[in-house]
């Protein structure tokens, strides 16, 4: 595999200034996967009715298939509640989360769930994602402060996977506004979560590949610690531009997420398991190509 150069520049790898990420489980388990199955590529589940209707499977078949077809070549799964919820599908969610435990216990879940409240509702969130649903790891939302975040880093084998900066085009709203400390909202974001709110070492970022410059000083700000990367695909973000911005110099560090562009790649049951494994294949050995 091509190996991606770290030049010793502003932005670089090399200038991280934070100490090593100290490897919680879910971490440890992140890692193991990534290693194991050489892929950086984490599957979004987001079953779109329309689309699985078509097909002519129920839904669970549809989410084994899936699974079965791609678990060999990812490091996590990250299905999305809203689709779930959506079809009044949360006991297909359980279902679902429990089968990849069972069946590809190597591969960590990751809850694409974008909690964020006070603490007294966190708790519950918290108790939704890692006790009924049983996942290894949430999405959470940061913006009503690092105090929020406690009920779910409180669970230190489980991974809290904090917003940063997101992959959409209006992002930037927010996100990129200069506060009174000269940083950027998502800079700021990206510092506390490196060396305030992490005390039980087991927060990630979320970072999308369609901002690779910004990825490049958040991947500066937070040394090693891992950052999802969703915005890979349907959205337009660039493989190589995002390797060179956040990867680290161990060849790790990043989960890459698809969804559309894996679990929808067949429309036919007789190839969308195919479709969907080849589609995945594709994607870890362009990743692997810059690695």
């Amino acid at each position: 595999m091509a190996k991606i150069k770290f030049p010793s520049t502003p932005g670089s790898h090399k200038m991280c200034r934070t100490p090593k990420f100290f490897k919680t489980m879910f971490i440890k388990q992140l890692e193991h996967a990534q290693q194991q199955n050489q892929s950086l590529v984490c599957v979004g589940l987001d079953p779109n009715p329309q689309q699985i209707d078509a097909l002519g499977v129920d839904l669970m078949t549809w989410l084994k298939n899936i699974v079965d077809a791609t678990a060999a070549h990812v490091c996590a799964f990250k299905p999305q509640i809203a689709y779930f919820a959506a079809l009044q599908a949360e006991a297909e969610l359980t279902e679902i989360i429990a089968y990849i435990h069972q069946h590809h216990p190597t591969v960590p879940v990751i809850l694409d769930a974008k909690r964020g409240d006070i603490g007294s509702t966190a708790d519950q969130y918290a108790l939704e994602a890692f006790t009924r649903y049983q996942a290894d790891a949430v999405t959470v939302n940061p913006y009503m402060g690092g105090d929020t975040l406690e009920p779910y880093s409180k669970f230190k084998d489980k991974g809290v996977v904090v917003l940063c900066k997101t992959s959409n085009p209006g992002s930037g709203e927010l996100q990129n506004l200069e506060l009174a400390n000269g940083k950027t909202l998502f800079q700021e974001v990206a510092h506390k979560a490196a060396n305030d709110w992490n005390s039980n070492h087991n927060l990630l970022l979320v970072v999308g590949a369609t901002y690779p410059d910004e990825l490049a000083q958040i991947r500066q700000t937070v040394g090693d610690m891992p950052l999802l990367i969703p915005g890979i695909g349907a959205q337009g973000g660039d493989v190589e531009k995002t390797l060179k911005a956040g990867l680290r110099p161990d060849g790790k560090g990043l989960i890459i997420s698809s969804s559309r562009g894996i679990i929808y790649a067949g429309n036919s049951a007789d190839n969308y398991q195919a479709a969907a494994q080849e589609a995945c294949i594709e994607l870890k050995n362009t990743i692997n190509q810059y690695r």
